[in-house]
């Protein structure tokens, strides 16, 4: 069978932490398990529903009201990808790995990963066209060809896209069932702590051994600004995300290693912005919240007060390869503008 034929992805209904599945009917409950690199809005599917694309149990199913059931197995029939007509733009990569199948990138904060209304060129598609003269995994769609995950424009670190549709299918698999090692580092706004009674008390809030934050709760679209995503315990996307104090600034702020057991849109940053540990720099999630120059001095509280972006990095990054099942590891060093946030951290904690 060709990479064009292997277009069926493939959904099983797992129970929440309730024994339930993650919605009742079916399109409800299917928008909350698809990958999002699939790219498939709830409206999307209630209408591959409708058109017969979807098959429950190797049988057909074109109610998109339909009850689920935990262990119910669907199909999803795709539809071949659209040629690719977003512009191809030579722009420097900074590129770790590269094969037939699958390139690793560090990616600078600021750049966009796809076209998108509002960012239609400059992105890391527009890049990658040039770098291989078009040739990506079409299964992303025509915006978005060999994404299989992605971090957020102002998000600096690591990638991986696949050059093939074998590797597309291979890598998704993975992100699916939660196997790729990712790590975060980021600066936030105080410094978690188990000791801390308000921690304690937030819901979805818990620690495990070694002083490890650990959030668990529902994602979702928030109901009034589409830009955001809103921490729900009933409905949404089961995300969970973990955090380990790497640095303490005085009490003021701390250097975290974050790491994924899902991986939703905004996960580390609405997360951590619930525990009361928003990050520095952070427009959406970082609220107004400025470090007090009487503990950490002047200048280390206006370095944070200017950061123009989340500090967030995309530190560390391990699959296994989808074709040679060789394992692989990839590191990025901390940007420069996120060494010089730690640089006047550090001098104004000792000094404080």
């Amino acid at each position: 069978m060709s990479d064009m034929e292997e277009r069926i992805l493939k959904l099983v209904i797992e129970a929440g932490e309730d024994g339930n599945p993650p919605a009742d009917r079916l399109d409800k409950a299917l928008a909350a398990i698809v990958p999002e690199e699939a790219a498939l809005s709830r409206s999307r599917l209630a209408k591959m529903i409708a058109e017969g694309a979807v098959l429950r149990n190797g049988a057909p199913i074109t109610d998109q009201k339909a009850k689920v059931a935990v262990g119910d197995v669907y199909e999803i029939t795709l539809e071949p990808p659209k040629p690719v007509e977003t512009v191809a733009q030579e722009i420097p990569l900074e590129v770790l790995w590269e094969d037939d199948d699958l390139i690793v990138i560090d990616k600078p904060a600021g750049m966009v990963v796809h076209p998108a209304p509002g960012s239609e060129d400059g992105t890391l598609v527009n890049a990658l066209l040039h770098h291989f003269g078009g040739n990506l995994s079409g299964i992303g769609g025509e915006a978005r060809p060999g994404i299989v995950h992605r971090i957020d424009k102002d998000t600096s670190g690591l990638l991986v896209v696949a050059k093939s549709d074998r590797a597309h299918h291979g890598l998704a698999a993975q992100f699916e069932k939660h196997s790729v090692h990712r790590h975060y580092l980021a600066v936030v706004h105080g410094v978690p702590n188990a000791a801390d009674p308000r921690l304690r008390g937030t819901r979805g809030v818990s620690f495990e051994a070694g002083n490890i934050l650990k959030v668990t709760s529902q994602l979702a679209r928030h109901k009034t600004d589409r830009q955001r995503q809103a921490v729900l315990f009933d409905g949404g996307r089961h995300a969970v995300t973990r955090a380990r104090v790497v640095e303490d600034f005085a009490g003021t702020a701390a250097l975290v290693d974050c790491w994924l057991e899902t991986g939703r849109t905004h996960q580390i940053r609405v997360h951590l912005a619930h525990a009361g540990h928003g990050l520095i720099g952070d427009p959406v999630y970082g609220g107004k919240r400025k470090l007090p120059a009487k503990v950490i001095g002047e200048v280390a509280a206006q370095a944070a007060a200017s950061f123009p972006r989340q500090a967030l990095h995309a530190a560390t990054l391990g699959f296994t390869h989808p074709v040679t099942r060789e394992e692989l590891s990839f590191s990025s060093p901390l940007p420069g503008d996120m060494e010089a946030l730690l640089d006047a951290l550090r001098n104004g904690a000792q000094k404080g």
